[in-house]
């Protein structure tokens, strides 16, 4: 479109394409865009799942690869997470619009912000060194304890990995990633969480559990024995036990497992 300037000649205006969530959602624009920044920057789904630790959000790789595919989407604070975590090099404009650069272009403008940080006249703020990310090595899970199907969580199954030191509580032993969507929506598939050993948890605490076989996260929770299994919760004075029991947060979908004596059960740790 155009129109008329001060000393007549035409004034060009450039209107941006109009823009429709609903197809921008179908499309996958946002994981495509965030795929694109990971790339760029030389990253794995699963560095960039790191990343995102020194910034408060804890998610492991199948939750993150879950936003590139279109599974799901970020929130707005996990979003503001990625534009820092990710550091495209036109900034958060990477996320809006269309882009002005082909793949080449914006790998070759990512090499120029490298030169002039490297030059050491130009340094963005998040490289002060007040604002220097401290890493810690911490035990992190291969397996998952699973908030559906459960996996067995074996010691032979851990190994070291490199941690922002303050996304680590403080009596931390392990990290593990959820698996599954019963304990939504207080902890995702694919969040990252940690556990302190312990071999006992009060009722409504969440902890790491084992139970015929598996191990889960979900809540601990206690019910009176019924009465065809009150000899195996009574003590030889006659004091009666309650019966463990197995309870997930989305109750709709998976009803609370009250433990039978006979399958086996345990505490391995408590969520911090």
């Amino acid at each position: 479109m155009a129109k008329p300037g001060k000393n007549g000649s035409p004034i060009h205006v450039l209107h941006a394409r109009p823009y429709d969530a609903g197809e921008a959602y179908e499309r996958n624009d946002l994981g495509k865009k965030l795929a694109a920044a990971r790339r760029l920057r030389g990253l794995s789904q699963g560095e960039a799942a790191s990343r995102l630790a020194a910034f408060g959000i804890r998610i492991g790789l199948r939750g993150y690869a879950k936003w590139e595919t279109g599974e799901t989407v970020p929130n707005a604070y996990q979003l503001l997470a990625l534009c820092r975590a990710l550091e495209p090099a036109e900034g958060p404009a990477w996320l809006f619009g269309e882009e002005a650069l082909n793949a080449e272009g914006q790998k070759k403008l990512m090499q120029y912000r490298e030169d002039l940080i490297a030059s050491g006249r130009y340094k963005p703020a998040a490289l002060a060194e007040n604002n220097a990310v401290v890493w810690r090595e911490a035990l992190f899970s291969r397996l998952r304890p699973s908030a559906g199907p459960g996996n067995f969580l074996e010691e032979e199954n851990f190994e070291k990995r490199l941690f922002p030191a303050s996304s680590i509580p403080q009596g931390a032993d392990f990290a593990v990633c959820v698996d599954g969507d019963s304990m939504e929506p207080v902890y995702r598939d694919g969040q990252l969480l940690w556990i302190r050993r312990c071999h006992r948890l009060r009722a409504g605490e969440v902890g790491l559990l084992y139970y015929d076989g598996n191990s889960y996260i979900k809540v601990y929770g206690e019910q009176p024995p019924g009465e065809e299994l009150l000899p195996w919760f009574t003590d030889s004075e006659g004091q009666v036990f309650p019966q463990p029991v197995l309870i997930s947060y989305n109750r709709e979908k998976y009803p609370p497992v009250p433990v039978h004596p006979e399958k086996g059960f345990a505490v391995i740790g408590k969520v911090l």
